[in-house]
């Protein structure tokens, strides 16, 4: 008898148990305030979604970190941190410049210099960079600016940040992904670990979408050449940071009618040739993942699926077209379906 009253006893617990972690459940979300802001940031639109116990709006303090992150690294402010840097101006270079020097230099490494944030020089002669009036017209321009890319030769030592006098540093190709990071941790000091923080469709999530109870949802863009928008692929995405890299919106057209894409091979100095239309990236972080699609797009879908099995922490998704010109998909790694 003692035994089936302690049976029914843990039954009871059970269910009790239950029961309460349910109410609580639904207290927690009754209490949790779910805000929403939006601005123009790096470019592009930025959007921030987060379910916080106050009812308190970061904007300003949102406005204020990406004003700090531009002051260290936009290449675009002439007074900037790495402007000057670039001008061989004395400058103190900030944790923001210092933190995505080792993510870029990691990546390169990986990459064997696919990834070089000292392409920049040749990117501005293409007229894809900050300086809006130059075009590349001869080959004798690519080979001069070419000799000074090589992001093994920016160094940090003791005294800060050395480099060749002619090598131009830009972070834009992972930049941004940096930015939404720092929005993400900025968010978790605050005691906020569900947020969906987007920049011009590079984001991090984190946590769930409460009023869903699922995780954040997120569309990944066909690559749509007259500038509509559908999906090509809708997924669910919680506690990683994706990016996406295209090559269907960001092109020059020179005076004969010739498009250039502006992903620029990093061994040769012009505009690298691919069927890659996109690839998007997940990786523990934004950052990370801003970078890697930066190197995927140039390095194509055979290179990109043998780096892959060094690195499952990865997920990629290529859109592509065919010698035939047909549109085609590929998921690696397990990328979310």
């Amino acid at each position: 008898m003692n035994k089936i009253i302690f049976i029914v006893s843990i039954l009871i617990c059970c269910f009790s148990c239950k029961q309460v972690s349910k109410q609580e459940n639904e207290h927690a979300k009754q209490e949790l305030h779910y805000l929403k802001t939006s601005g123009i940031v790096f470019g592009t639109n930025y959007n921030i979604q987060y379910y916080s116990e106050q009812p308190e709006n970061f904007q300003k303090q949102f406005d204020s970190l990406f004003e700090v992150i531009n002051t260290s690294m936009s290449t675009y402010i002439p007074d900037s941190d790495i402007s000057k840097f670039n001008r061989n101006e004395p400058v103190t270079l900030d944790h923001h410049f210092k933190t995505v020097y080792k993510a870029s230099q990691k990546i390169y490494e990986e990459t064997q210099g696919v990834f070089d944030p000292t392409i920049g020089n040749v990117v501005n002669a293409w007229n894809f960079g900050p300086d809006k009036n130059k075009f590349l017209t001869d080959s004798s321009t690519i080979r001069r600016l070419m000799r000074n890319v090589g992001f093994n030769n920016v160094k940090h030592t003791d005294e800060g940040f050395v480099k060749p006098d002619d090598t131009y540093v830009d972070f834009n190709a992972i930049a941004k992904g940096y930015g939404i990071d720092v929005i993400g941790d900025f968010l978790v000091s605050k005691g906020i670990y569900n947020y969906l923080v987007d920049i011009g469709g590079d984001l991090r999530a984190a946590g769930i979408n409460i009023k869903n109870q699922k995780a954040w949802t997120i569309g990944i863009d066909d690559p749509n050449f007259d500038g509509s928008q559908s999906y090509s692929k809708i997924i669910s995405l919680s506690d990683k940071g994706m990016a996406t890299s295209g090559t269907y919106r960001k092109f020059k057209v020179d005076d004969n009618g010739n498009r250039y894409a502006h992903i620029i091979n990093t061994k040769t100095g012009y505009p690298t040739k691919t069927n890659v239309l996109s690839v998007s990236v997940i990786a523990p972080n934004a950052m990370l993942a801003d970078g890697y699609a930066t190197a995927f797009q140039a390095m194509g879908i055979e290179a990109v699926t043998s780096f892959l099995e060094q690195h499952p922490e990865l997920q990629v998704y290529f859109i592509y077209l065919t010698d035939n010109d047909a549109l085609e998909t590929l998921s690696l790694n397990n990328f979310p379906e």
